[in-house]
């Protein structure tokens, strides 16, 4: 047998899985669902190491003996002989949201249960591993053991705020079914110490595990199931006068109709697009961490090919293959179903962004801009006109080479047009600020408003053929158009206007190029041939060799690896299942039935060609009917019951981690990305702010020493696959066939973490901070020592009482209402005056008397004072050692 051995990150809770591996060819998994703690598993592992060996105290082959350590379970596949369990061994800190860790998957194994005494061998079992571990779990595939990164942080943030009564009635008759007398152990003596947390189910189109964990979905605990997206997350640090900003980007590739270039264009029978990513952006100030007193904003849009029946013949091998429409579509019903889903998930208005070409010497692209001019139309007149589709075209390619249009001034108008129509999320109200002081364009925001800040309604859909170099410009203008609404929304800036050539927006530039090559690496097999230097025309002129270079490169990878990739891709989504007696997966001719289940069945419901929308979707608008509290919605949450100061919901020991040892060099915050120093040029001048304009070749890269150091700098950002892998953590938190890792030769191995990648050594740190550091007169142009006249010291004496005052008036009214301090034991203490924007600060809990007798006694103790023994202290030892050993 295999005994998987799972734990909370402090190690003070464990699960316990036993795996058959008498089967040759079925998976039998029995999981107990009791939480043991780390005395209790110790044992249970100890019983069952002796019960193993063949003669008592004998060691050696026999008994239990350590398999692998790993971070996570990735699921369980069968190919034609047993099953594999696939396992998390290394992994990267890749961004930080509200406290909530997301890793990306470094390097995976894969394990094949049966024992070799009833292994059944195959002869094409090797090939099929082979095809399978041709998808590539260590280049940007991610995973989050608390934040479900399926959905987007509006939709996860509106499920927590969703009216607890009504939950808690509907799930007390299903808890029933799944019951577990050990998750609530405790609870019920705390009287109201408990807390309620929500889990919501993963939207299945953005995980790309769901088949591999579907053998064991619904026999195992769902804390075994980690859910992995494919895509792009990036997180960059923009310091504002020394305030932290985090910028956060990420893409989740959907996992319906996936697969390379000429090989997956269009839409399949389900509505369901090539190259379909959706894009989130968020920003947070990360000075206070907690979902519920933090600042969080995001904004989402998506990308995906134009949702037709069409597709590019590559046995020509031409660079451009002609495009031809597969099937007639008149009612526009792919369309349909794919607009559908969109209505479902984002609310209205739908916006497309199409930029193909429209004028062709040789009708080409523009044959897909008229069909779905067509289908929009059509789809259009049964909608109600203010939730209507809303279509623009803008042939990018034309204006581009134009001289005397700019083409980014273009997209600019195009882009605040579309945030102003969709709004964007926000979780708290309009700043006092903004209220007094509002601007022209904030009142035009479109949205929904709600009482604890903003929603956003509707996207922008944005395509062209590719869904590659343009659509990942056209997505950044309208990502920079919205970052700017976001910071003025959180009171950063004064108004939601951002300019080029600052550092922000070079940060977020960048982000941005990186997570464009990324994704065309995932689907053209090159990175972005024209990127957003190359419209504004600003590119170096050895940007023109590597774009031939990379335009080369996708083309070989179109014409000799793209079709093993879509093999690989069709085997590990569990889109074909090998079968004994039938044709193997390299002896199809095409995969098109794979993808298109309506051609080996067909439907009995026939969807209506007017009515073409969902059930109750329209009477939601513009709110997605996902996010909507209606009973269908309850039923994908699952409530759970916690105690206060459980572990598992507590951010602090979740974040920092104080039971282990860690270094500075460690740290993620201080490692990532940051606007100070690496975009901040070396003289920093009068104004140090992120949102002044740069000279162009001004850029705080320079800082970072010779040329060999900057550009591994910019490697070790790039998270791209071509990039390098740097040094990641190794597996401490589960182990399977072992002894659980808490025995006392491995509790060394709990604290060693390999140091992440610096981005520069200490040399180079003693340049910066001689190169920031200057004179009073240089960086504010006025000498701190002349003395102040008496009017503007009587000024600030006045605004230091009157701050004080303010100070007091606070601090009396939060020790009036704090009765329990033990209920909060860390209070946020607004210091504004204003209630909805206001810079926080921490009040250490008061002990009581009690306390502090308890304290001084324990003093007492450790100097050799011992205090006498009470009645109550006899009485409670008493009870310990019944319920204990009794």
């Amino acid at each position: 047998r295999y005994f998987l051995v799972g734990s909370n990150p402090a190690e003070t809770k464990y699960r316990v899985l036993k795996i058959d591996r008498t089967e040759p060819k079925d998976l039998v998994i029995i999981d107990d669902k009791h939480v043991y703690t780390q005395q209790e598993v110790r044992e249970l592992l100890g019983r069952l190491d002796l019960g193993n060996r063949t003669k008592i105290g004998q060691k050696g082959s026999s008994g239990l003996s350590r398999a692998v350590s790993a971070f996570g379970i990735v699921g369980f596949v069968r190919f034609l002989e047993g099953y594999y369990i696939v396992l998390i061994t290394k992994r990267r800190k890749m961004a930080d949201i509200g406290g909530h860790a997301i890793y990306k998957i470094e390097d995976t194994n894969m394990i094949y249960i049966p024992n070799d005494s009833v292994r059944v061998t195959h002869p094409d079992e090797a090939r099929y591993l082979r095809i399978f571990q041709n998808v590539d779990l260590s280049s940007n595939f991610y995973f989050s053991y608390s934040y479900d990164l399926s959905h987007s942080l509006q939709y996860n943030l509106t499920v927590l705020r969703m009216p607890l009564e009504t939950l808690k009635t509907e799930t007390t008759q299903t808890r029933q079914e799944s019951f577990d007398i050990f998750e609530d152990e405790g609870l019920s003596t705390q009287g109201g110490s408990g807390v309620f947390g929500i889990c919501s189910k993963p939207y299945e189109k953005y995980v790309w595990n769901g088949k591999l964990l579907e053998a064991v979905k619904n026999t195992v605990h769902r804390d075994w199931l980690l859910y992995i997206i494919h895509g792009f997350c990036g997180q960059s640090k923009l310091l504002i006068y020394g305030h932290p900003i985090y910028v956060t980007l990420i893409a989740r590739r959907s996992s319906k109709f996936a697969g390379t270039r000429f090989l997956k264009r269009g839409a399949n029978c389900e509505g369901d697009v090539a190259n379909e990513v959706e894009t989130e952006q968020i920003l947070y100030d990360a000075s206070v961490m907690s979902f519920s007193a933090g600042s969080y904003s995001s904004y989402v849009q998506v990308r995906g090919s134009v949702p037709l029946y069409w597709s590019q013949d590559i046995s020509t091998m031409m660079p451009k293959p002609p495009i031809t429409l597969d099937q007639a579509d008149p009612f526009a019903h792919v369309a349909a179903l794919h607009f559908d889903q969109m209505f479902q998930r984002f609310g209205s208005p739908i916006i497309i962004l199409n930029l193909v070409k429209e004028r062709e010497k040789r009708k080409h692209e523009r044959i897909l801009s008229e069909e779905l001019v067509a289908a929009v139309t059509y789809l259009n007149q049964f909608l109600p006109p203010e939730h209507a589709i809303i279509y623009i075209p803008w042939d990018m390619a034309k204006y581009t080479k134009s001289k005397l249009c700019n083409v980014l001034d273009r997209l600019n108008v195009i882009a605040e047009s579309v945030v102003k129509k969709t709004g964007f999320f926000v979780n708290r109200p309009d700043s006092y600020c903004s209220i007094l002081r509002p601007d022209e364009k904030w009142n035009e925001l479109g949205g929904y408003v709600v009482s604890t800040g903003r929603l956003q309604t509707g996207v922008l859909r944005t395509n062209c053929v590719d869904c590659l170099d343009r659509t990942n410009t056209a997505q950044f203008m309208v990502g920079k158009c919205a970052l700017a609404y976001q910071l003025y929304s959180l009171g950063l800036i004064d108004k939601p206007n951002l300019q080029f050539d600052t550092d922000a927006v070079r940060l977020f530039e960048e982000l941005y190029e990186d997570h464009g090559d990324t994704l065309s690496l995932q689907y053209g097999g090159s990175q972005l041939v024209h990127r957003v230097k190359t419209y504004r025309k600003i590119a170096p002129w050895t940007q023109h060799s590597k774009d031939i270079m990379q335009t080369l490169s996708r083309y070989y990878s179109n014409a000799f690896s793209d079709a093993d990739r879509q093999d690989s891709i069709n085997l590990f989504l569990g889109v074909f299942k090998p079968t004994e007696g039938k044709p193997h997966l390299w002896e199809l001719p095409t995969d098109f039935y794979l993808h298109h289940k309506n051609t080996l069945s067909l439907s009995q419901t026939r969807r209506s060609y007017t009515y073409w929308w969902t059930t109750g979707v329209l009477k939601h608008l513009p709110l997605p009917f996902d996010e909507v509290a209606c009973a269908e919605n309850r039923r994908k949450l699952t409530v759970k019951k916690f105690h206060k100061y459980d572990e598992e919901i507590d951010i602090h020991n979740e974040f920092f981690r104080p039971y282990e040892l860690s270094s500075f060099d460690e740290t993620f915050c201080l490692a990532m990305t940051n606007s100070t120093r690496d975009f901040m040029p070396k003289n920093v001048g009068i104004d140090p702010s992120p949102f002044t304009v740069r000279k162009p070749d001004e850029t705080g890269k320079s800082v970072l020493g010779n040329k060999s150091n900057r550009e591994e700098t910019v490697l070790q950002r790039k998270t791209a696959a071509s990039a390098p892998p740097p040094p990641s953590e190794e597996a401490v938190s589960s182990s399977s066939e072992d002894d659980s890792g808490t025995d006392k030769e491995d509790e060394g191995a709990v604290s060693q973490r390999s140091t992440p990648v610096k981005v520069t050594d200490t040399g180079d740190n003693t340049k910066i901070t001689e190169n920031v550091v200057q004179s009073t007169k240089d960086v504010y142009g006025v000498s701190l020592s002349d003395v102040p006249s008496e009017d503007d010291l009587a000024i600030y004496t006045r605004f230091v009482q009157l701050g004080q005052s303010q100070h007091k008036q606070d601090k009396s009214s939060q020790q009036s209402c704090s009765k329990h301090q033990l209920d909060r034991v860390i209070n946020l203490i607004p210091i504004s005056s204003f209630s909805q924007d206001n810079i926080y600060e921490v009040q250490p809990p008061r002990a009581d008397r009690k306390s502090i007798e308890i304290f001084h006694a324990h003093i007492q103790a450790g100097r050799g004072n011992m205090q006498p023994l009470g009645k109550d202290d006899f009485f409670m030892y008493r009870e310990y050692i019944r319920n204990r050993y009794m």
